[in-house]
């Protein structure tokens, strides 16, 4: 109910945060109207306020790390292009931007070192061809995603793209929208049976959904780095019941969201002051119509990779994949997509969320002609599943809050991991964020790699944490943390005792998603994390040993179990007997045999025979409880 919103609002209204100080400065169109003044001028005559804050507003980043240098993000809604529009936007970054482009996982772009006398020119040419810039940073309604197969994939039951633009129209480049938000808000679509976009991640999610025989969207909300949106129980059975509930949500939002603390401004805060009932009743209220509950959700379905790099369309022609690795890309090569896309395709190109792109409307006569042109030569169409589905975002050389490198790291993980575990087959999501934002969407990986900070020989290094268990099938959910602080020269050994496993044990065609759901989820985080650590030290060592999955060290999660029968285990490989019986405790002398074992075969060091003998002492008292207690030993 509003009345509830509204007095949560006054609750959070004692202050305000230093970005609404900034706001009422002045308005935005004020700031705009000096472009080319700036432009004029010189980076010097540009005010604090609008380089931090105002030209954020038309996607004008400047960037501390490329002094007097700017980043441009580029609004590309829904992901698709046409050829003439990615010409354009190609030409420009090989003009004016060194022909640098970041594809991003808002299925947008970002041009980078861009000067500002020629950011008009810049601007003024996108809007030529119907791209625009507006409203894609700072507190805004930013880009807003769809199925990057919309309209044209064989699970594509509710075409959206109309649908998106018609919300786009309620906000972008309407001077009573811009900057009046108190955080920004994400909103995304799907009308596909599998999540291609990250559906469930967002502020405000319209979402595949069936209810007494009609297809219409499911209402989820409150999504962000870190949170999955939930079921807000209201069915929209057409297009006009989803205009009128965004609007209801977005004016809500602006009236009633918080802004004190940045840090718990965004949906998800109101939402759990005031919980998701009363907010659905809000929406009902606000927009005059008695929604029905909600239906059943349809988009449940996994991602899976295509299939030798393309996918069969309705129109029986392909998308054809293009791998970017970490959405590193080119002016020219986008100039070369486009190309091809008129050439061999239907002029159409699609982004996806990770980082890559489609070129759609390919027949198979034209198939190998395509993938001979220039663009193919420079981006693989079927590569190792370690790149096809990785995603990064931009890192210490483009962005104040990264940690680490990212994007380069990223490449060389998934570089070795290509020459050290090749697979034919599969699908493996490696997500990477330079810091704890999460821009890279690490959280949904199956894997996710998180930038931090870390020591090695005591000396302060690049470090990771790694995460698993992250869904984008279903309503999805948000991955687990399995290692903290993980120096990053060493992350990948241990990322790769996984795959290892993921090799040996997959059903064929299986995703590491599944994988996990149906091998990894009996075991407790603790477990796995030290067995990656512990395989990595055995090939290190070469030590012929391996911590297996489904060797019989399941335990519940009780990780002081594991612990115990993971012990037994690489006993009974070392010695090809019990540490224990059933009527017999433990025989004295096991650790002496250990170390004798380790003097007739010095590729059993000393550190293993101490840790198998923590693993099972016979004194409970002394026997290691948790992993943490053994961990340091292995470490590299």
């Amino acid at each position: 109910m509003i009345s509830d919103l509204e007095a949560a609002c006054e609750t959070r209204s004692t202050k305000v945060n230093k970005i609404e100080t900034t706001k009422a400065l002045k308005t935005p169109k004020e700031a705009w109207e000096k472009l080319e003044s700036y432009a004029q001028n010189g980076y010097s005559s540009i005010p604090k306020e609008d380089l931090s804050y105002f030209l954020k507003c038309f996607g004008v980043f400047d960037r501390p790390a490329t002094p007097k240098q700017f980043m441009i993000r580029v609004r590309i809604p829904g992901g698709q292009l046409n050829a003439e529009q990615a010409e354009v936007i190609g030409r420009l970054s090989r003009d004016f931007g060194n022909d640098y482009i970041d594809i991003t996982t808002r299925m947008q772009l970002e041009y980078r070192f861009m000067k500002i006398a020629d950011i008009p020119t810049v601007l003024k040419e996108l809007q030529s061809v119907g791209i625009s810039t507006y409203q894609t940073g700072v507190d805004n309604f930013r880009n807003i995603l769809n199925d990057p197969l919309d309209g044209i994939g064989m699970d594509n039951i509710l075409p959206s793209q109309d649908l998106l633009l018609r919300l786009q129209s309620k906000f972008l480049h309407n001077w009573e929208w811009i900057s009046v938000l108190p955080r920004k808000f994400n909103t995304g679509i799907s009308g596909s049976m599998s999540n291609r976009s990250n559906v469930f991640g967002q502020d405000c999610c319209f979402v595949l959904a069936q209810k007494d025989g009609h297809y219409g969207y499911n209402l989820y909300l409150g999504g962000k780095v870190g949170r999955i949106a939930k079921n807000a129980n209201i069915f929209l059975k057409n297009e006009d019941e989803v205009s009128k509930a965004f609007a209801a949500i977005i004016e809500l939002f602006r009236d009633n969201g918080f802004r004190d603390n940045r840090n718990k401004n965004r949906l998800f805060f109101l939402i759990e002051a005031v919980g998701m009932q009363n907010i659905s009743e809000a929406i009902r209220e606000k927009s005059g119509i008695d929604f029905t509950s909600a239906g059943d959700t349809l988009t449940i379905m996994e991602n899976f990779d295509p299939k030798h790099g393309k996918v069969e369309m309705r129109s029986g022609a392909y998308a054809v994949h293009a791998v970017v690795p970490s959405g590193i890309f080119k002016g020219s090569d986008l100039i070369l997509a486009a190309q091809s896309a008129r050439r061999f395709g239907d002029g159409n190109i699609r982004f996806d969320v990770e980082q890559s792109l489609y070129i759609t409307g390919v027949k198979e006569q034209d198939m190998s002609a395509l993938l001979h042109t220039p663009f193919f030569q420079n981006y693989k169409n079927v590569d190792t599943p370690y790149f096809n589905n990785m995603i990064a975002c931009a890192g210490t050389e483009h962005c104040p809050f990264g940690v680490i490198p990212n994007k380069p790291d990223a490449i060389e993980m998934s570089e070795y991991l290509s020459e050290a575990v090749p697979l034919d087959e599969g699908m493996i999501r490696m997500y990477w964020s330079a810091c704890v934002k999460g821009c890279g969407l690490h959280g949904v990986g199956d894997i996710g790699f998180e930038g931090c900070k870390a020591k090695v020989d005591g000396k302060p290094a690049y470090g990771v944490h790694i995460t698993l268990g992250g869904k984008l099938t279903g309503e999805g959910e948000e991955g687990y943390s399995v290692l903290k602080t993980i120096p990053l020269i060493y992350a990948k050994f241990y990322v790769e005792s996984l795959v290892l496993e993921y090799k040996r044990m997959k059903n064929p065609g299986e995703s590491f998603e599944r994988f996990h759901d149906r091998v990894l989820s009996q075991y407790s985080r603790a477990f796995i994390g030290f067995s990656m650590i512990l395989n990595a030290y055995f090939r290190r060592m070469n030590i012929n040993l391996n911590v297996h999955f489904g060797e019989g060290v399941a335990t519940g999660k009780h990780e002081e179990f594991e612990m115990f029968e993971l012990g037994r285990t690489l006993y009974h490989k070392l010695f090809e007997e019990e540490a224990y019986s059933e009527y017999v405790a433990y025989a004295p002398g096991h650790k002496e045999k250990l170390v004798k074992l380790q003097k007739k075969d010095p590729s059993l060091d000393e550190t293993l025979a101490e840790l198998i003998y923590k693993m099972i002492h016979p004194d409970k008292d002394e026997r290691a409880v948790v992993f943490s207690e053994l961990t340091d030993a292995i470490k590299y």
